[in-house]
This record gives C-alpha cells, structure tokens and sequence, in this order.
C-alpha cells in the first residue's frame, strides 16, 4: 500500500479536491490518504484563538461566519447530490457550533489546539463524502484515535503501529483510507499536534506502521530543486537524495519538507516522493537510503543568521572551555547551526536571536565576545566524503570571489556550509549553479 499526503493548496478548492480524488484512485490500487486543512483555514483558526485569547468573542466569531460562509460555498461547486451536500453541511454546522462553544469559556493553550484541529477534520470529511459521492469506497479513520506522542513529545510508534493495525483489520476491503496531518492526542489523552513537519510527518509515521510500499509528498512545488528558483533561473529538480541529503537542504533552507519529518521513513527503509499536484507527470525527487556516489547535487540558503566569536586567551589548553559556552546556549534554548574552533577562541552561527543580549551577557564571563548579524549560510550538499578529491576544491572555486565568515566541513559527509553576507547571497548561489551544474 503507498501513502499520499497532500498539503493545503493541494485541497485548497473543490476543483482540487477532484483533482487530487482522481490522482488517489488512478491506479485502483489500495492507498492511504493523509490530509491537511484547506490553504487559508488554519491561519483563521489561530486568528479565532487569537481573539479568544485577547477575550474578544466578537472578533473570534465573525472570523468564524467568514470561515463558515467560504466552506459553504464550496459545498456548492464541489458536490452534485443533494445526499452528500446536505450531509456534509450538516457535519460543517456542528464543526462550526463547536468552534463558537470556545467564546464562552475561560480560554488556554489546551483549547487552542483543539480550535486549530478542526481544519484537517473538515477538510477528510469534505474529500471523503465526495469520494462516495462518486462510489469510491473511501473509510474515514480519526487520527486521534491512533496517533500519539509520548512524555516527551515524540511520536509512539510502536502505540500508532498497534493500533493503526487495529483499525484498519476492521475494514480491510476499503480502497481508500483517509486520515488528518499534523493532529495527535499526547501522553495524557489530550487535542495535540506533532508540529514539526505537521502532515509531512504524519504520512511518514503511518507509512512505517503499514511497511508501506512507498510515502508520496504533493505539494505545488516538482521537487526538491538543486538551487533556490526565486533566486537563479534555469533550476532544475533533483531526481534522486539520500535521506541525509535531503535532511541537510530541508534544514539549510528547501521549504518543501521539514528535516524531521522523514525519519520514520528513513529507519523503515521506506522511500519518499516528492511530487507535484499541479504537474502530476513529473517526476519529482525521490528519498531513499540508496547513495548516487561522486555527485554534487544541489545548493541551499538559509537567512536571518547570526554569528558570534568568543576569543579568550584561557581557551588555551583549558579543558572544559566549550562544554561552559554550549550550556550557556542550551540554558536558553538556543540551537547552534555551525562551529569553528581555533586555539584561542570559537565561532558559531545562531538563527534565533530572541536571547541574544542575555548569552551575550554570559559569554563576556568567559572572552571578548562580537557578534555578526545579517548573515546567510549557503550550504552545498552532495557525495561530499572525504576521499572524493577535488570537490571541495569545485565549491571553494565557486565561491573566490564572495567574503566568506565561516567554513564547515568534515561535519558530514554529505555538507559543506559557507556563512556569508546576506547581501551576497544571490551572488553566492548564482556562482554555484554556474561552477556546479551548467
């Protein structure tokens, strides 16, 4: 069985709610369908906390008509009987009446995120109804019935295998099954989300717990591309990553997949495509354990980064130097991105900078501290082993002519990472495509 997940805009209207219909059933084949809310609905979800939060239930309830009177109209064009329209109007009243009962109550995270999980709720409801509108024997499964996250946040996949199983022996013959992205219950039996990665993570959860055959990404981008299209033309889709390949450009910048959200995946040997909805004959970028040996295969940005340098002359042979600095940053929970040492001082690059006056502080206990903002790492990822001569010689060539802050290599076999100027970045990343891959 594969699974296919498909992202906001892919459900975004009732023509693509069709559209993407036609691509799950194409085949006849047995699949399993993850959805996300419809582009636009989370947003006002998290608009509606918002006022409830702030303690205006009038704000909150007119974003609620607004919503209520879009989905109404796509009722309209999405379905043909009067069965399957008034049906799901009937679920779409109830869904609305509950998002109204939260004006009324004292308001916290809890119920935030029970507001903001109606979205995919209403979106499977909405496919699932039109696909037995059109005699697809399509079974809707609650997500909350099997995915969940432990004390610590993480997904359980030996609870979501058990009784996903469970769940899907009661109604083996279905063509279709259907679930929502991104919404779990916790440890404790409560609304949660899986957050990183949101629906990209939940069709790779499920796919482990069936041993799919294949997890199918569609979103409205071909691809992983090997350089940022908004910034160089001519980029083309990278047919084929490694999962540590594609973990590397979804952190340094490839918005298409979050870098956690392939795991599961990658430890069940399972592989991910990533594919167009709009463009379904592409071929998209395929994710796997298999390694394409001897090629670079693609360039990534990522911005708003700062740099800081600690030098000290007690650095010096002082053991214990690095374990003090990185427990400052840990303190405020803070995640470093690139390292680089010398005798008498480190440098490293930071993307949030909210407790930046605060490390800073705790730093100058330790050396003289600078600090670099405005920065850009450009990341270059690939067959980058060691043993493989010359090809940091090619990356380096590309980049002569653009000041670089820092250099990382060796942390991987499958990265180099430069930090630059943001202001150098279009030049950075157009001098790698035209070194690299004209």
């Amino acid at each position: 069985m594969k699974v296919m997940k498909f992202g906001g805009t892919s459900v975004g209207t009732p023509q693509r709610m069709k559209e993407v219909t036609q691509l799950v059933t194409k085949s006849g084949e047995q699949v399993f369908v993850v959805l996300s809310a419809m582009s636009g609905t989370t947003n006002s979800l998290v608009e509606i906390s918002d006022y409830l939060y702030k303690k205006n239930p009038d704000g909150a309830n007119e974003v609620i008509n607004m919503l209520e009177r879009k989905y109404e109209r796509h009722l309209q064009e999405l379905y043909t009987t009067d069965e399957y329209r008034n049906l799901t109007r009937d679920y779409l009243r109830e869904e609305f009446q509950y998002l109204r009962s939260f004006t009324k109550e004292l308001f916290t995270s809890f119920e935030e995120k029970s507001i903001v999980a109606q979205g995919e709720m209403m979106s499977t409801n909405m496919v699932a109804n039109y696909m037995r509108e059109q005699g697809i024997n399509a079974v809707l499964l609650n997500a909350l019935d099997f995915m969940r996250t432990d004390k610590n946040a993480e997904p359980d996949p030996v609870y979501i295998k058990e009784k996903l199983a469970a769940i899907i022996e009661q109604q083996p013959d279905a063509q279709v099954y259907i679930t929502q992205g991104f919404i779990c219950r916790n440890a404790y039996g409560e609304v949660d989300n899986l957050q990183r990665g949101g629906s990209d993570y939940t069709a790779s959860l499920v796919g482990a717990a069936i041993n799919a055959e294949e997890i199918q990404i569609w979103t409205d981008i071909d691809g992983m591309h090997n350089n940022d299209p908004r910034i160089v033309e001519h980029t083309q889709p990278v047919h084929q990553l490694q999962f540590e390949e594609a973990a590397e450009l979804a952190y340094f910048g490839a918005k298409i997949l979050h870098p956690t959200c392939v795991q599961p995946a990658k430890y069940a040997g399972i592989p991910v495509r990533l594919l167009n909805t709009m463009q379904p004959e592409a071929e998209g970028t395929t994710i796997s354990n298999q390694t394409e040996y001897g090629k670079i295969k693609a360039v990534a940005a990522k911005d708003n980064i700062t740099a800081i340098k600690i030098k000290s002359s007690r650095m010096l042979l002082a053991t214990g130097f690095l374990r003090k600095v990185f427990e400052i940053f840990e303190s405020y929970q803070t995640p470093i991105d690139m390292v680089c040492t010398s005798e008498v001082g480190v440098s490293m690059s930071i993307d949030n900078s909210a407790h930046l006056g605060e490390i800073m502080d705790e730093l100058k206990k330790y050396g003289t501290v600078t600090v670099d903002t405005g920065m850009c790492i450009i990341c270059v990822v690939g067959d980058l082993d060691w043993s493989n001569i010359g090809f940091e010689t090619r990356v380096m060539d590309a980049m002569k002519d653009v000041p670089v802050r820092m250099i990382s290599y060796g942390g991987s076999n499958y990265n180099i990472s430069f930090l630059i100027r943001e202001e150098d970045k279009r030049r950075a990343l157009q001098s790698l495509s035209d070194h690299l891959f004209a």
